[in-house]
């Protein structure tokens, strides 16, 4: 995430469980990646980017706030995570959100117009595991595009026609990598904001299908 300086660790894992509105919504603070630098870009792409019409779902909703202030600008939004302290989180904001604990698109069945996604994406040593959820928001792989490279994969297979994704990722990451792996899959992707931050370039890309105008 953005301020490596702050934390070290993020990612993901599987085992569906729905959040209803009787969850208890206690959540440990610590265990929960709090909205940063590139939580408000990639926010700020989605509430440009959102239509009354989507069906939209965040992949990794982390502290809800994006969650939260998207659900009232779109059709229905759903709101995954495998961590149930961001899921708690999530719900303790409020919002018109429907919440699945999941890694990525595991049991997700349905598509959608709009896909959000702040993932894993630091560049990690097993050695700098801690082994807290807290990890599984920062931690990217070796490369930091290990959950980046998987989300690309299942990506296409959860689009409406003329659906989309916001992904955003670091200079960190590689761009260029991140680009040449979309297209492997048949997904453009182009950059529409970026920003600097201390020791990295933040990036939000779209992307969609090869062939479906937007």
């Amino acid at each position: 995430m953005a301020s490596q300086s702050f934390f070290r660790a993020k990612g993901k894992a599987a085992s569906m469980l729905q959040y209803g509105q009787d969850q208890i919504c206690d959540y440990t603070s610590d265990e929960v990646y709090p909205p940063a630098e590139d939580t408000y870009l990639l926010l700020k792409a989605a509430l440009a980017e959102s239509r009354p019409a989507d069906r939209a779902i965040e992949i990794g909703c982390g502290s809800g706030i994006l969650a939260q202030k998207l659900s009232y600008r779109v059709q229905r939004l759903i709101a995954t995570d495998i961590n149930p302290h961001a899921l708690r989180a999530t719900r303790s904001r409020g919002g018109k959100v429907a919440l699945i604990r999941a890694d990525l698109f595991k049991g997700i069945g349905g598509r959608f117009d709009l896909v959000l996604f702040n993932p894993p994406y630091l560049p990690f040593r097993p050695e700098e595991r801690s082994g807290s959820w807290i990890d599984r928001a920062l931690d990217g792989g070796e490369s930091g595009r290990e959950t980046v490279d998987r989300f690309l994969q299942e990506l296409e297979d959860h689009l409406l026609p003329g659906g989309r994704a916001l992904l955003l990722i670091s200079s960190l990451t590689g761009l260029h990598e991140v680009i040449e792996t979309a297209s492997s899959l048949g997904l453009q992707a182009k950059v529409i904001l970026c920003q600097r931050c201390f020791f990295e370039q933040l990036y939000v890309l779209r992307i969609w299908a090869k062939g479906n105008a937007l």
